[in-house]
């Protein structure tokens, strides 16, 4: 199928940032009280807005994070992206081959507008996604399963649901995508494909996405 737009997922999929986040992530919440380790980080929050993390704790301990949390963690994970944060393998030649082949794309994010850009600073994505092409859930309310950000993105974009393809990488993304009615591949870089149920289909490699493309 020849899609209309493709709409990418950030962390994980165009910058390799999952295991920096989930580190300090699990670290930070640990040192509050609340142990957690990597994996649970990764199979709890990988792909979710932090009220995410803000309701998982309450629910299962009764009680709330400090106030600064949310400032406290984005600033231990903006350190480590300037330090260490790199793009996925070969995201840079899918962007141009999008971009030589006049398929519209854009990114459509869990996270803050301001860790998107950090990212996309640092590791040069920046030149490839400008602002209105950069969608976060900070601009619907709601995260991921919720399918209101990708749908939101396409209506901003000008794409109907169903010309659509949505590149995830976590479960709770290829959900949102799903329930958007969109088709979505699933990047198992760092997910087995056992947990991205739903998928139209899964890839390893970041080369391989322009055949599924069809490009």
């Amino acid at each position: 199928m020849r899609y209309d737009l493709v709409l990418f997922d950030n962390d994980g999929v165009l910058v390799d940032s999952e295991p920096l986040a989930n580190a300090i992530l699990a670290g930070y919440l640990t040192e509050l009280g609340h142990p957690t380790s990597y994996e649970d980080s990764l199979r709890d929050y990988m792909g979710a807005a932090v009220h995410r993390v803000h309701d998982t704790v309450l629910e299962r301990s009764g009680q709330r994070l400090p106030e600064d949390f949310d400032a406290t963690l984005h600033a231990r994970t903006f350190a480590a992206f300037q330090e260490e944060l790199e793009p996925v393998e070969g995201v840079t030649d899918v962007l141009k081959g999008l971009a030589d082949a006049g398929l519209p794309y854009c990114v459509a994010s869990s996270g803050s507008h301001q860790r998107i850009r950090v990212g996309h600073r640092k590791t040069g994505l920046d030149a490839w996604f400008r602002d209105e092409i950069v969608f976060s859930a900070e601009d619907v309310g709601k995260g991921k399963p919720a399918p209101d950000l990708f749908l939101h993105a396409a209506a901003r974009m000008g794409v109907p649901p169903e010309r659509c393809v949505v590149v995830e990488d976590s479960p709770l993304g290829v959900q949102a995508a799903v329930a958007a009615g969109m088709d979505v591949y699933a990047f198992t870089a760092m997910t087995p494909k056992e947990r991205l149920t739903g998928a139209n289909g899964y890839f390893a490699e970041m080369q391989e996405l322009p055949a599924i493309l069809g490009m």
